[in-house]
């Protein structure tokens, strides 16, 4: 896969959160996208996975040297943000059974073999709306990090995380590391020290 952007800008009523932003992201490589609260980390995000419309540009999505239709780029993706939401009156088992009948889990992994990767045996029929907020930042860094998706987006990854909540995520995410394209939205370095590329948001103002 490849994301090619061409002259992205992107504005809120009259404030540009950035212009001008020219950029390829490739397939097996990773990328973070930094700077401070506000800068427009998320919101770049938002705009490369078309969960936000552009002020002006384009974005080009290439699988195998074909390029895929905008209204197909969902397909190829998995994110996890704190700003999305689990379905928190589904016990955990049933949250992940029902993804699993959009988006299957790479190896062919089961509902109980991934809840087992969580580290969360013990919750597997527990309300997710009774969950910590660690706990459901796992969940959803677990399904966007091991979804059959060949493009991984991660906002913040590590919040409400404690340390063992984040030595699990560098854990996990740097075994798909160079299996995907990975682009990762944040401020903190150990988020993303591992990435091979780093896009400075305040390029782009």
């Amino acid at each position: 896969m490849e994301i090619t952007c061409s002259n992205l800008s992107k504005k809120f009523h009259s404030e540009w959160v950035f212009k001008g932003l020219n950029f390829n992201f490739l397939s097996g490589q990773s990328y973070a996208i930094i700077g401070s609260n506000g800068s427009g980390k998320s919101t770049l995000l938002q705009c490369l996975s078309g969960m936000l419309p552009l002020t002006s540009g384009s974005i080009t999505y290439t699988d195998k040297n074909s390029e895929v239709a905008i209204e197909d780029f969902y397909k190829y993706i998995s994110i996890a943000a704190p700003y999305l939401e689990l379905l928190e009156d589904y016990t955990l088992l049933e949250h992940i059974n029902f993804h699993l009948q959009f988006i299957k889990l790479q190896d062919n992994l089961t509902a109980k073999e991934f809840i087992s990767i969580l580290r969360l045996d013990s919750s597997i029929n527990k309300p997710i709306k009774n969950f910590s907020s660690g706990m459901k930042q796992k969940v959803k860094l677990g399904l966007a990090i091991y979804s059959d998706r060949p493009i991984l987006l991660l906002d913040e990854p590590t919040s409400n995380l404690d340390s063992k909540g984040i030595l699990w995520y560098k854990e996990e995410v740097e075994k798909v590391n160079n299996r995907k394209l990975l682009i990762i939205g944040s401020n903190q370095e150990f988020e993303y020290d591992f990435c091979g590329e780093t896009i400075d948001m305040r390029m782009w103002k």
